[in-house]
């Protein structure tokens, strides 16, 4: 609890109405976009600036007050559900593009932008912030970070880690660390910014991040393959891979979410299919026709259904549009969405969506899989009803089972979604007892009062791993 003294300090760091307890404030801030999950803060706190993000660190590291993080709460593992209580530290105030730097190819910015405004500033001026998180126009740059986010172009850019080059954050006692700075080569030291991109909060709070920017692709092309069995879809991805051409975007459906967003969004997709494939390339458009040629006869080769290329950029964005709009579809199915993210090697795409659809007959679940085809991250997604205790008990279970597939397919229990609350159970399935012992210690070294996002990554309650014969 956040003593009357405490309240006072806190209101006088960041001025009246940006520290609040009412319960109705309360209340917004106890929940996140993972379903299940909630808990009361006890305040709720708006910093504008780095020192007052300073001031209030040294308020509860004094005080032993929890301190969770925040921008949009749009993550997916319970990161910012304020489960022990304590503050709410909502970034949103710090919203400013500090710098974009085409000299060296960088963008400077506080954590509380959106990531949709940076890609908007930086392709007004011919550059590209590749990272793209379905989540982008809601999510701010500082919960990419804190979580690693991934997106529809990681396959040829790689995620939000590969262009960090610079942080300023603040530590648990209020002190300030700088990372990295605008530079491609530094190898002083331990690699803080990789450490601090996707530590959840649980180490540090970014006030400023420094990230890479690239060239503006020339053109942009689309297509959609369709497939009857998921053998040949898999196939074809692998295909694809061999023959040296790495699409920005090649992304999966199975039958059940093909025909859910069709019913949707009424674009033209085939609901008989067992599983398409959304691929779009990028580059320089000599190169991407070559690219989108290739990759059209290598569907045909590998067996596809039906393959069809957009002849216009309008035809391009709605193909890639049924993709992006794949849970909002799904979403209006049942009460509760519960959207996973298992990542197998790429070869182990159609053993992982037949698991995935044995493991929903064997609970007696509906469970839609779609996801990055590319680098293997799948998000079998379960249509349910918190309300139903009975059936959300299956899909517990129907959780072990997933997890315990990826781990056994050489794959991991998350590839962009984070820990959080949602997976700290199965952590230890991944990164064995020893693993564990090392992320404790790196959290210990950082937060020796574990006053930031408590109750994130580890947990006091792992899950008996399951026994292989």
């Amino acid at each position: 609890m956040l003593t009357p003294e405490a309240k006072a300090e806190l209101t006088a760091v960041v001025g009246n109405g940006y520290f609040r307890d009412d319960t109705e404030t309360r209340v917004s801030y106890s929940y996140d976009a993972t379903p299940l999950y909630q808990a009361m803060p006890d305040g709720v706190v708006y910093p504008a600036d780095t020192a007052e993000v300073q001031a209030i660190l040294r308020i509860a590291h004094r005080d032993g007050i929890p301190i969770v993080g925040r921008g949009s709460g749009s993550n997916l593992a319970a990161d910012t559900v304020p489960q022990a209580g304590g503050i709410v530290m909502v970034m949103t105030r710090l919203n400013q593009i500090l710098e974009i730097d085409p000299d060296n190819l960088t963008i400077t910015v506080q954590p509380g932008v959106f990531t949709q405004t940076i890609h908007d500033a930086v392709e007004a001026k011919g550059l590209f912030y590749p990272p793209d998180p379905s989540s982008m126009k809601i999510s701010t740059i500082g919960g990419n970070i804190a979580e690693g986010s991934g997106g529809l172009r990681g396959l040829k850019y790689g995620t939000t880690r590969d262009y960090v080059l610079g942080l300023e954050a603040v530590l648990a006692n209020g002190e300030v660390i700088r990372t990295g700075g605008k530079l491609y080569k530094d190898v002083a030291g331990y690699d803080l910014n990789r450490l601090l991109v996707g530590s959840e909060g649980t180490l540090a709070l970014i006030t400023e991040a420094t990230l890479k920017l690239i060239p503006l692709p020339e053109t942009r092309r689309a297509m959609v393959a369709h497939f009857k069995d998921l053998d040949t879809a898999a196939r074809t991805v692998s295909e694809i891979i061999a023959a040296r051409i790495i699409p920005c975007t090649l992304e999966f459906m199975d039958q059940g979410t093909i025909q859910v967003v069709e019913d949707y969004a009424n674009i033209g997709l085939p609901k008989d299919m067992a599983a398409i494939l959304l691929i779009e390339q990028d580059g320089p458009a000599s190169v991407v026709d070559q690219d989108i040629e290739k990759i059209h006869e290598i569907c045909r080769h590998t067996g596809a259904a039906h393959v069809e290329v957009a002849q216009t950029p309008e035809e391009g964005a709605k193909v890639m549009a049924a993709r992006r709009n794949a849970l909002a579809a799904l979403a209006r199915l049942r009460p509760t969405l519960i959207l996973e993210d298992a990542t197998v090697p790429r070869s182990q795409i159609a053993p992982m969506v037949r698991e995935i659809n044995h493991i929903a007959d064997k609970h007696h679940l509906k469970i839609c899989t779609f996801g990055h085809a590319g680098d293997g991250n799948l998000h079998p997604t379960f249509l349910t009803d918190a309300r139903d205790k009975e059936e959300i008990s299956r899909i517990e279970a129907a959780f072990d089972d997933i997890f315990d597939a990826a781990i056994r397919l050489g794959g991991t229990i998350t590839g962009e979604h984070g820990v959080g609350m949602a997976k700290a159970p199965f952590l230890e399935w991944k990164v064995g007892k020893s693993g564990m012992d090392v992320l404790r210690g790196i959290k210990q070294a950082f937060d020796p009062k574990g006053i930031l996002n408590p109750g994130k990554i580890f947990t006091d309650q792992p899950r008996p791993q399951k026994e292989r014969t």
